[in-house]
């Protein structure tokens, strides 16, 4: 007779996720699943109109958070303006970020690069030591970061947006070996083509037609697929630590080395 699979772990009841980058996209689709499994999710974004329609939702279970992680007295105000009910984050969920521009790196924007280190690094940075100490003390904790697949494998144009990608990997391992001896997890989530986002239209700064056509003719993954991989983490046993999940579509793949002939 074939054992019957334990059901999914529910989380405690008082368990606190803070998902960054909340108002679109995997950030969006990350708060919507942690809700519908019983978790209180805090959402931060810029866009304070739609945190609050999840607000609507979710009266009593989602706490909206307007500010924009690159600044870091934002983001020191914002979460000491917390309500004490709300200030034990148990899960931060290290989504915002953004790509900008596809240039070759001498014809780049220093502007672009600045902002994609800003909110890439800065804000993903800023908000992990802002919220490690009360996880430590508590010794209870999941960082979970939002990287990408640009962190491993480079691509023309991809110069900055992919260096950054590549601090979070290592910064996620780095945490890992700070924290060794306590039972705070991290993990580091990669993925690749992923569609029904806003990030080719930033990328290409509204460019509608040439962000439909980075996905036309690709099953490409979605929000909901990054939702349910994030779930799937803070599901497993305390004990169990999952360092990196690297996600493509099946549509995608690793490409030959480049080989620039004379």
């Amino acid at each position: 007779m074939t054992a019957t699979p334990p059901c999914p772990a529910a989380p405690p009841a008082a368990s606190i996720a803070l998902v960054t980058g909340a108002t679109a996209g995997f950030g969006q689709a990350i708060s919507r699943a942690l809700l519908q499994a019983g978790w209180r999710v805090i959402g931060t974004g810029r866009r304070a109109d739609r945190l609050e329609a999840l607000r609507a939702q979710w009266p009593e279970a989602f706490l909206p958070l307007a500010f924009d992680v690159a600044g870091r007295a934002a983001a020191q105000g914002a979460l000491a303006s917390l309500p004490a009910a709300w200030q034990d984050v148990d899960l931060l969920v290290n989504n915002a970020g953004l790509a900008l521009g596809l240039e070759r790196a001498d014809q780049a924007s220093l502007d672009d690069w600045d902002r994609m280190i800003d909110t890439n690094i800065r804000g993903l940075a800023t908000l992990t030591r802002l919220l490690l100490p009360q996880m430590v003390r508590r010794n209870r904790g999941y960082v979970i970061n939002i990287g990408s697949i640009a962190g491993d494998w480079p691509y023309p144009g991809g110069n900055v947006y992919g260096a950054t990608k590549a601090f979070v990997k290592q910064f996620s391992q780095n945490l890992r070996a700070d924290l060794a001896g306590t039972a705070i997890r991290v993990s580091n989530v990669e993925p690749g083509l992923c569609g029904g986002t806003e990030f080719s239209n930033v990328r290409f700064k509204g460019d509608d037609e040439r962000a439909t056509s980075v996905y036309a003719g690709v099953q490409a993954i979605s929000p909901e697929d990054i939702a349910r991989i994030v779930l799937w983490l803070v599901q497993q046993p305390p004990h169990v630590n999952v360092n990196r999940i690297e996600v493509m579509p099946v549509a995608q793949s690793f490409a030959p080395l480049s080989v620039a002939r004379g």
